[in-house]
Formats: structure tokens, sequence, C-alpha cells
């Protein structure tokens, strides 16, 4: 029997970084877990999520949010979404299967992404640099989500706040990622 032992660590060593007006932090305390839609399962997927969560199935670009909050739901293209949610015991995966029963195939993704979270007045300055999207709060309103690029790296945008977006982008391109938020607030601040 061997004496090692593994520790998890956040793609990014719980980076935090705060400057004048703008604010970017790892998050390490939330699971996301991808839910498909069975074909032809999309009105039943909805109905027992609005019973299990009291959310339904959000369209494509959107998100909705249980009502215990503890939930959100983002509409990521047809017939798939993902949940996320705060990080619990490791088991996110099998309790959002047990309560879709067999209306939704369920996986954990939470390994393959690294989470950012941007806020501040000048944010949505920095994004601009590096990001396609129209992020004023009248195009891309509180909940919108979406897929992009953003310095030729994949990219799940979040809008959860007036000045505050959660980025998501593959683990293993975490430091590029990062280093192309850094270097966009630089010119900002």
């Amino acid at each position: 029997m061997s004496d090692w032992t593994l520790t998890a660590s956040p793609p990014l060593a719980g980076f935090d970084r705060q400057d004048d007006g703008v604010s970017l932090s790892e998050v390490t305390d939330h699971v996301l877990v991808s839910i498909a839609v069975p074909l032809g399962g999309a009105t039943a997927l909805h109905n027992i999520m609005l019973s299990k969560f009291g959310a339904g199935l959000p369209e494509c670009g959107c998100s909705t949010v249980a009502t215990d909050g503890e939930f959100r739901f983002l509409g990521m293209q047809q017939d798939q979404a993902f949940a996320l949610l705060q990080f619990r015991d490791g088991h996110a995966a099998r309790e959002i299967s047990e309560k879709l029963a067999e209306t939704a195939y369920c996986t954990d993704q939470s390994d393959s992404w690294a989470m950012l979270q941007i806020s501040g007045p000048r944010a949505r300055m920095a994004l601009e640099r590096i990001c396609p999207l129209d992020l004023h709060q009248d195009v891309f309103a509180l909940g919108a989500v979406a897929r992009t690029t953003m310095e030729h790296l994949a990219v799940i945008i979040l809008r959860t706040q007036q000045d505050g977006f959660l980025l998501m982008s593959p683990r293993s391109s975490a430091k590029s990622f990062l280093h192309a938020l850094e270097t966009s607030m630089q010119y900002v601040l």
C-alpha cells in the first residue's frame, strides 16, 4: 500500500486581485453539473425541474434560479443546461440526477472548468477589451449566459450582478485565460 495522498487544488491557486474599480477572484466553492435532455424529453424535464426546484429548464442564453436559491440553471444550448451550485460533499451530480430521475443525464463538470468572478464599476470595461459580446445591461441582462471566446479561449460568461460576471474557461487553459483578464484590467485602471 502506498503512502501517497492526493489533495485537490484549484486551477489558479485561489487567485484574488483587487484593483481600483475591478475585482478578480477565482471561485473555488462552486460545482458545475451538465444536464443533458433525452431525445424529445424537454417538457418532462422542465416539469420535474419545476416540481423539484421551483425553476424550469431555462431557454438558451438565460438562467433560472431554484426557489431555495441554492441552484442556478444555465441554458447553454438546445437540450443542454448546466446546474451551478455551491460545493457540498462532492455528490452534486448524483443529487441532481436522483431528483430528475429518468428525465435527464447528469455529469459533474466541476474539475473541467476554472471559474473567475470579475466585478466592480470597471469590470465591464475590462471585459469589453477581450469579449466580443455586447455586455451592456440592456442587452446582456442579469442572469444572461453565453458561450463565447476571449483571446481565442473558450469562455462561458454569466451576468451575476449589475457590475459582476462569472467567467468559466477550460481548466487546461486557465492560466492563459487569467493572463488575458489581468492584462485587460491593466488597461482600464
